[in-house]
């Protein structure tokens, strides 16, 4: 038995050489590495799918990271008395302050051209529709006392059509005085809404700012906010606007004689107005500019090192830094938001009283305009003089919410 065994093995043996049995051996190799290769080749597809999958994962966890952030900021501060006030101011919105800030931060706020335009053209008609009644009294006098001029030589004592004269004015400028006062009235309560409005503002938008960027930025400018309306408050509700109503009396008077008494007094007061106006602009220009160059690089280099600091602790280091930027980021995209809401309802309050004086400015000016060719020069300088003194108020209005919008445009793009 293990004879033929032994003879059987060397048969197989001759039968197939060596050469045979290398190739056998070569092809086994290959397909030893063709098998390595492919499963290096599949290694490495996992890997990169799993890095994908990783990267996926990481930007899904920064977003919903950024999200409990904004939400745990937005937790922080105190909106109620901002949504009580502007519910008692804008009762027909539905929109709170609230939602306008999540709406500008999530870029979903539609503000289109038309929108706009359509905006202020209501405005334009509403506010003409409530002045159309003033002008057209006054037109009705100016009418009666032209053609009262007109007959005036049929008297033959000149004191009666004099008299005349001063009764048509009398009620004239009655007439005048009331609609002026409606409209200081209506400016001082515009001014009024819009201190309250910052007031309220100021806390929640320098916190903020505090958080974003650093305590002196935050103190610096919310000191600023404090003064400025302090000003508003004494210089322009306490001094401007009275100068104003002075003005327009001193004009009125003037106008009842032929010669000019008091032309150059209201002249002086005048330029005091407008040159207080535009000091106020400059020194806050220029006190926000100091203040953005200095204030916001102490806050970075104090901010740098806390971050710097917590990126050298070895291991956690990088996730601290990448924790510390998101953070910062999330704060500073919420004081935006604060900051471009409040621009927004700025504007919103000043628009229907700077509106109303520039049509009842620009329908006063038409009116002295129209009458001039028909009508006695005293009654024309008493219209020219409403349309002034609606011009002043309407500097005054201006000038005060650019004072705010402009500290508030300071301090988003400085900090």
């Amino acid at each position: 038995m293990w004879k033929k065994i032994v003879i059987l093995i060397l048969i197989v043996w001759l039968c197939f050489p060596n050469d045979t049995y290398a190739s056998g051996m070569q092809v086994a190799d290959a397909y030893a590495s063709n098998m390595q290769t492919g499963s290096a080749q599949t290694a490495d597809a996992s890997v990169s799918s799993v890095q994908m999958d990783s990267a996926q994962t990481n930007s899904t966890l920064t977003q919903d990271s950024q999200e409990e952030i904004e939400e745990e900021l937005f937790a922080e501060f105190d909106f109620s008395e901002i949504e009580s006030f502007l519910q008692e101011q804008f009762p027909e919105e539905k929109t709170g302050f609230l939602d306008l800030i999540k709406q500008l931060i999530s870029g979903e706020a539609e503000f289109s051209l038309e929108t706009i335009l359509d905006m202020l053209s209501d405005q334009f008609f509403y506010e003409f529709k409530n002045a159309k009644s003033s002008i057209i009294n006054i037109l009705a006098i100016v009418i009666i006392a032209a053609i009262f001029h007109n007959f005036s030589g049929v008297f033959k004592d000149n004191q009666v059509s004099e008299i005349g004269f001063f009764v048509l004015y009398m009620l004239l400028i009655t007439t005048c005085l009331n609609s002026f006062q409606g409209l200081m009235d209506s400016a001082i309560s515009g001014l009024g809404n819009l201190l309250n409005f910052l007031q309220l503002l100021g806390p929640i938008y320098f916190l903020a700012v505090a958080i974003a960027t650093g305590s002196a930025t935050s103190i610096a400018f919310y000191q600023m906010i404090l003064v400025l309306i302090c000003i508003v408050e004494l210089v322009i509700q306490g001094i401007l606007i009275p100068l104003v109503q002075i003005y327009m009396m001193i004009r009125i008077l003037n106008d009842l004689s032929p010669e000019e008494y008091l032309s150059k007094f209201g002249d002086l007061i005048r330029t005091i107005i407008i040159w207080a106006l535009r000091t106020l602009l400059g020194c806050v220009i220029g006190i926000n500019l100091i203040q953005g160059i200095l204030n916001p690089a102490i806050d970075s280099v104090k901010r740098s090192v806390l971050t710097r600091g917590g990126e050298a602790i070895p291991v956690i280091g990088d996730m601290i830094g990448g924790a510390a930027e998101v953070v910062l980021g999330t704060a500073v995209l919420i004081k935006n938001g604060i900051g471009v809401a409040g621009a927004i309802i700025c504007i919103v309050i000043c628009m229907s009283p700077v509106i109303q004086m520039a049509v009842v400015t620009l329908m006063y000016k038409l009116t002295a305009a129209l009458v001039q060719p028909i009508s006695d020069k005293r009654i024309v300088g008493c219209i020219s003089s409403m349309a002034d003194g609606t011009e002043l108020l309407l500097r005054i209005l201006f000038t005060s919410g650019v004072l705010f919008l402009i500290t508030i445009a300071m301090v988003a793009n400085t900090t």
